[in-house]
């Protein structure tokens, strides 16, 4: 009988532990302790706007400065026309020496010697004489004048009426008249760039000639 009362008592004394140990708080295990917390966001990887550009890169529509001529002052611009090309290829010959009849920059040039080999680079012929560059292509008003024209003047006596120098014209319409030519002057000769307005070559103006 004793034995059967320790027994009843052990089960009681389970029974009442077990109740109270459920309702004790118990910390959660350790995996759902990490599923629970917060799963940290991850940085999202920066994308430039379509407005930006690309780092050491210019956009399409941006134009890089163009260099200047280190003999003539202008700035060049990226050839756009054949009449361009013909200027930005003169300006090259800047510099190069003076010689009658000459008609390379190996040896060098007279006017019209300068004026063939440049327009020959673009397959357009013109004479190598002033007297046939006055009926070169057709003539333009002066206030038209382009760069690629052909400019004419007389010869460098007070008294000369007929065709004695000529140039290619590097300004724009509208613009006083800038010419590259290879002159014969006394004082810095060879090709290099002058103006018609306000020199002496204002007076021995004769044609604007188009032979583009």
């Amino acid at each position: 009988m004793r034995y059967v009362w320790s027994v009843f008592l052990l089960v009681i004394v389970l029974l009442v532990g077990r109740a109270v140990w459920v309702r004790l708080p118990h910390p959660a295990p350790v995996r759902d302790a990490v599923a629970a917390s917060p799963t940290p966001a991850r940085p999202t990887a920066y994308t430039p706007a379509a407005t930006e550009p690309a780092v050491g890169k210019l956009p399409l529509n941006s134009a890089s400065p163009s260099p200047l001529h280190p003999s003539s002052g202008l700035r060049a611009a990226a050839p756009s026309s054949k009449a361009d090309s013909i200027v930005a290829f003169a300006l090259r010959q800047l510099g190069t020496p003076y010689l009658y009849a000459g008609a390379t920059p190996s040896i060098g040039f007279d006017c019209s010697g300068f004026i063939m080999y440049v327009f020959a680079r673009y397959s357009v012929p013109t004479p190598h004489s002033t007297a046939m560059l006055i009926d070169a292509g057709r003539p333009v008003p002066r206030a038209s004048a382009r760069p690629g024209d052909i400019v004419v003047f007389t010869g460098t006596a007070a008294t000369s009426t007929t065709p004695g120098h000529a140039g290619i014209i590097i300004s724009n319409a509208g613009e006083p008249i800038r010419f590259v030519h290879s002159s014969s002057a006394r004082r810095e000769s060879g090709v290099k760039i002058s103006q018609v307005e306000g020199s002496g070559y204002e007076q021995r103006f004769m044609q604007v000639r188009r032979v583009l």
